[in-house]
C-alpha cells in the first residue's frame, strides 16, 4: 500500500513539474521572441526612418528650420537630431552616396531630393508605426500570459503541497513559508518591457500635397541660407 502511495505521489509530482516548467519554458520562449522583435523594430526605425530623417536634417541645415519642419509635420520628439551626425563630412558622404539626384538646376535638384526623401520618410514612418502597434499588442498579450501563469502557478503553495505528498507537512519549520516565498520571488517571470517605452513614437507624416507650398518654402529657405549648394557634392 505504501508502495502504491509512493508511486501515485511520484506521478502527481511529475505532472505538476511538467505543467509548471512546460508553461514556463513556453513563456520564456515567447519573451525571447518578443525581445527579438523589439530589437528588429529598432533596427527598422534606424534603417527606414532614422537615415532619411538625418538626410533631411542635413538639407534643412539650421535647427530653426528643422523645428519648423517638426511643427509643420507634427513630429514631437527630436529623434536622431544629433549635431555631430549633421555636421560630419564623412557621415554626410555615406548618407548621400548612391541616392538618385535629378533636376536641371541646383535648386530643382535640391527640391527634388528634399521631396523624394520626405516621401520615403513618410512611408518608412507608416511601416514603423504599424510594427510598433503590433508590438504593443504583442507585449500586452505576453504580460497577460505572465500574469496568468503566476495566478495559476503559486510556487509557494505548490512547494507546500509537494512536501505534504512526501509526508513532511507537519514537520516544516517556522522559516519554511518565508523560504518558499523567497524562492517564489526568485523564480518569478519578469514582466515584458512595454513596446511603447522601448520604441520612440513617431506620428504619421502628412502627405506632401497637404503642405506642399510650406514644405517648398522650407526647402527654398534652406537652399538659399546654405549658399545654393550642389546636393550632388554631398556624396563626394
Amino acid at each position: 500500500m505504501h508502495d502504491l502511495d509512493g508511486i501515485l505521489a511520484l506521478e502527481i509530482k511529475k505532472e505538476i513539474a511538467d505543467r509548471y516548467f512546460g508553461s514556463r519554458k513556453r513563456i520564456e520562449e515567447d519573451s525571447r521572441e518578443y525581445n527579438q522583435h523589439l530589437r528588429e523594430a529598432y533596427c527598422q526605425l534606424e534603417d527606414e526612418v532614422g537615415f532619411d530623417l538625418i538626410r533631411l536634417y542635413i538639407l534643412l541645415g539650421s535647427e530653426s528650420l528643422i523645428h519648423d519642419f517638426f511643427h509643420l509635420t507634427g513630429m514631437r520628439d527630436e529623434v536622431f537630431l544629433d549635431p555631430y551626425l549633421r555636421s560630419s563630412p564623412t557621415i554626410r558622404q555615406r548618407l548621400f552616396k548612391g541616392l538618385f539626384i535629378h533636376g536641371l538646376t541646383r535648386r530643382s535638384r535640391f527640391h527634388n531630393l528634399f521631396f523624394d526623401l520626405y516621401e520615403r520618410l513618410r512611408q518608412g514612418v507608416a511601416t514603423y508605426g504599424a510594427t510598433t502597434k503590433r508590438l504593443v499588442e504583442e507585449g500586452k498579450a505576453l504580460a497577460e500570459e505572465v500574469e496568468q501563469f503566476h495566478r495559476t502557478n503559486d510556487l509557494g503553495t505548490m512547494m507546500g503541497f509537494l512536501r505534504r505528498l512526501d509526508g513532511g507537512g507537519a514537520m516544516q519549520g517556522p522559516l519554511q513559508p518565508q523560504q518558499d516565498s523567497d524562492l517564489a520571488e526568485k523564480m518569478r517571470l519578469p514582466v515584458p518591457v512595454a513596446a511603447e517605452t522601448h520604441l520612440p513614437a513617431i506620428p504619421s507624416l502628412p502627405e506632401v500635397r497637404a503642405h506642399k507650398a510650406k514644405l517648398r518654402h522650407l526647402a527654398d529657405t534652406a537652399f538659399d541660407t546654405q549658399g545654393k549648394p550642389e546636393v550632388g557634392d554631398y556624396a563626394r
